[in-house]
């Protein structure tokens, strides 16, 4: 490290940086050039080197423009308040994977000119509460892309003990895109408080609950210009989640999707129909609604989906005409739409003119008993493949 003074004060860009195969001695000397990093870039942090990297970050790093530190161990040290001084003037990046730091929302108030802020895999023991983060992102005008993903439902907020009523409603004027993992009810707490008129992508992975009930999630995609009246939804299963996708009908790259994390197939279907109902905007503009089968085996033709959850997640979908059904939903969702008979026929999807299906194998029978109750009717719909 003596090397560094016989050059003249150049700025240090420690990236790529790997612990495991690392001279932690060299690192250490490095972050003690504190007044000259720009960037540090961190990767598989562990306890005992860990301890000193933060050590060595208890000063300001007045240069510096970038911050990355992953880790995939079981345990680390919680980032103390004291970090970079508890002052970050010039950040414009920070991502911090597996990182414990409970107290970063009160260094990032500094940060005015942060544009991408990535926590990913938030440790229970670095939980901060959604007011705090709502205090935080306030002061984050130049904000571009925000991920907040916590690491498990454990970090969630405790209504209990809330006392102060929520902060007046402000604008991120240049957030584009939100990426969200964790319980619904800390996401709702966020999105209360703002507003996004250029988001054109927003994720949100929610762990499995009981109930999903986020009228303020439904209000902010309202209000979001990009997300109005969708034309499209894809409802999609998958072996460990299930999800709605809503492209964006002003777009053609911008989207919302909503993601459940379960691996039980009689619970992802309430589940999807629930945010369907109650979390999103009223979905009565979607003409062309998808269901997509990405199951790695059949689950779909055992008794594990009852045909009322299958007319539930329908429901609000009042305008859609077309329907597409991959091949392994052809027969439940049949079976549940043939038992609305009489007046009941158009209870759910009473606009519904066709039925796009992937290679409808041993349904044409009960397809063609729907499409005859349809008909007497007075609301004919034609079947073709997909």
């Amino acid at each position: 490290m003596e090397a560094l003074d016989i050059w003249p004060a150049l700025l240090l860009d420690i990236r790529d940086v790997s612990l495991k195969t690392s001279d932690e001695d060299n690192i250490i000397a490095l972050l003690e050039r504190n007044d000259r990093v720009c960037s540090i870039d961190l990767e598989y942090l562990r306890s005992s080197p860990c301890e000193k990297v933060w050590a060595a970050m208890q000063v300001p790093f007045p240069e510096m423009t970038y911050l990355s530190l992953r880790s995939r161990a079981e345990t680390l040290p919680v980032i103390p308040d004291s970090f970079l001084g508890g002052s970050a003037p010039r950040l414009k990046t920070v991502w911090l994977d597996g990182i414990p730091f409970p107290e970063l929302p009160k260094l990032l108030s500094s940060a005015i000119h942060l544009s991408q802020l990535r926590l990913r895999e938030i440790p229970h023991s670095g939980y901060f509460s959604p007011e705090v983060m709502v205090i935080c992102l306030s002061t984050l005008t130049r904000l571009e892309s925000l991920y907040l993903e916590f690491e498990s439902p454990r970090s969630h907020p405790d209504r209990e003990i809330r006392s102060l009523p929520p902060p007046k409603r402000f604008v991120l004027p240049a957030l584009m895109y939100f990426r969200f993992r964790g319980v619904s009810e800390y996401l709702e707490d966020i999105v209360t408080c703002i507003d996004t008129p250029k988001l054109k992508n927003f994720y949100m992975t929610f762990f499995n609950q009981v109930d999903f009930d986020n009228p303020q999630l439904a209000q902010f995609i309202t209000r979001t210009p990009i997300f109005k009246a969708p034309d499209e939804a894809r409802v999609q299963f998958h072996d460990g989640t299930v999800s709605v996708v809503l492209p964006s009908w002003t777009s053609g790259y911008g989207k919302t999707l909503i993601e459940i994390s379960s691996r039980e197939p009689d619970q992802q279907l309430p589940s999807i129909a629930q945010i369907c109902t109650s979390s999103l905007p009223p979905l009565s503009t979607v003409k062309n609604l998808y269901i997509e089968h990405h199951y790695s085996q059949l689950v779909w033709e055992t008794d594990a989906v009852e045909n009322i959850q299958w007319l539930e997640l329908f429901l609000p979908f009042t305008g859609v005409k077309n329907l597409y059904l991959s091949e392994e939903s052809v027969l439940g969702i049949i079976r549940a739409l043939r038992e609305l008979v009489g007046s009941r026929t158009t209870e759910v999807l009473p606009a519904l003119q066709k039925i796009f299906v992937a290679r409808h194998r041993l349904s044409r029978s009960i397809i063609r008993q729907f499409v005859a109750a349809r008909e007497l009717s007075g609301h004919p719909i034609a079947v073709s493949r997909w």
